[in-house]
């Protein structure tokens, strides 16, 4: 029911008004409008429009800033990884260096201790050779003695009688010896001397 009033009185007014434009504003609205726009045109343009410019400038700064901040701190930070490279390029040069240092060393500690022991083992055979030079000598010594000795008694079992005088046996022996050692005397079979004088 309300509706059908509201639309009959629509129907109403135009039927009064059927000379003017129900759609057309009257002058004074059409000023008054104007006047208002051009109000709120100022209001926006003098209050509102400057913080807005404001607030975006801020922001853009901020960004701006953040943006920045982030690049020095992009470039800090692959300054910090160059370096960090770096140190360990060298850490792992002077570690290499080191090896080779230690490999060296090393080498030359054994090459001393191997000379060293050569040193010794010459040391030890030279006087072992020197000891044994000497126990060859003494039991020369002790051997042409031994000779000497058995030689007289033989001698003297053969002759029949005691060679007794020292002095003489000692100078028979010694040239006996000598011409054994020079290669003079040349042994003889017994038994071919019997047929010689047969």
């Amino acid at each position: 029911m309300h509706i059908t009033a509201t639309a009959s009185s629509v129907v109403g007014l135009a039927a009064a008004d059927e000379g003017s434009m129900p759609l057309i504003p009257h002058w004074e609205e059409l000023v008054f409008g104007l006047i208002m726009f051009a109000i709120l045109y100022w209001v926006v343009a003098k209050k509102v429009a400057p913080n807005l410019e404001k607030a975006y400038q801020e922001r853009h700064a901020a960004i701006e800033g953040g943006i920045a901040q982030a690049e020095n701190a992009q470039a800090e930070a692959e300054a910090a990884k160059a370096q960090y490279e770096s140190q360990l390029a060298e850490a792992r040069a002077e570690a290499a260096r080191i090896r080779e240092e230690a490999r060296a060393e090393g080498a030359a500690i054994v090459s001393e201790m191997r000379g060293q022991a050569q040193d010794e083992a010459s040391r030890i055979t030279e006087s072992a050779q020197k000891q044994i030079d000497a126990e060859r000598q003494q039991a020369a010594v002790s051997l042409r003695g031994e000779v000497g000795r058995l030689s007289t008694d033989l001698a003297g079992r053969i002759v029949g009688h005691e060679l007794q005088e020292s002095s003489s046996r000692q100078g028979l022996i010694d040239s006996f010896l000598t011409e054994i050692e020079t290669g003079q005397v040349q042994p003889e079979k017994v038994g071919q001397s019997q047929q010689g004088d047969a």
